[in-house]
């Protein structure tokens, strides 16, 4: 399939619970033919102003030698709902280009009501959001938030629930692998794979990598 750029939007280093420094995972994207990848470490109203500086600072240095392109991000993460939007504001007004919120996912005890929090805080990626509600993906849809297919295996059982939900209501999907390490980077033909296996279309996997180039330009 011509013209897929690989980008990862989620990921982890050792900031959180990553097992690789913040340079060695981008250089490690770039070797796999990466063209840019978004450092989103776990963070809430604990930790947030130690890791998003850390991570501003790292990509500005790497950006400077690199080609692939690191984009400073967090995840907000197991956050009592009534703080998502402030942390989603300090996260925009001090250097995040990407912020993540952790959807609810199934196989972690999340509190109900993020998926919707997230959104109406206009998170960039609602990321691994479980079982999401036919309303709150027709909200995402209209306020721009992106669902998040995944690679990481205890997260991907409800893919195609969310793929379908996208479907159904407009809401725009992007693929991360959510990399904790250098072996979570999916390859362009795991990817398109993963894609296929779940139904999409030639159309709709190209849909899914221009949406995720989209937002890395965006930002």
């Amino acid at each position: 399939m011509k013209d897929l750029i690989m980008i990862d939007l989620h990921t982890h280093t050792l900031f959180s619970d990553g097992e690789l420094l913040p340079s060695e995972l981008v250089r490690r994207a770039e070797v796999k033919g990466y063209t840019a990848i978004a450092l989103t470490d776990h963070v809430d109203s604990s930790n947030i102003d130690f890791v998003l500086p850390r991570i501003v600072k790292v990509c500005h240095i790497l950006n400077r030698s690199w080609k692939i392109r690191s984009i400073p991000g967090v995840e907000i993460t197991h956050a009592p709902i009534k703080e998502i939007d402030p942390l989603v504001r300090f996260a925009r007004t001090n250097g995040a280009k990407i912020i993540v919120v952790h959807g609810e996912t199934l196989s972690e005890p999340v509190i109900p009501g993020t998926n919707r929090a997230a959104i109406e805080a206009r998170c960039s990626i609602l990321a691994h959001p479980g079982n999401i509600s036919e309303e709150d993906a027709i909200l995402a849809a209209r306020k721009g938030v992106y669902l998040e297919i995944t690679t990481r295996k205890n997260h991907l059982k409800t893919n195609a629930h969310v793929m379908g939900m996208a479907r159904r209501t407009g809401a725009k999907l992007v693929l991360n692998n959510d990399a904790h390490c250098g072996e979570d980077l999916i390859s362009e033909a795991g990817a398109i794979k993963l894609l296929r296996a779940m139904g999409l279309k030639r159309a709709e996997i190209q849909a899914v990598f221009r949406n995720s180039a989209k937002l890395a330009s965006g930002s």
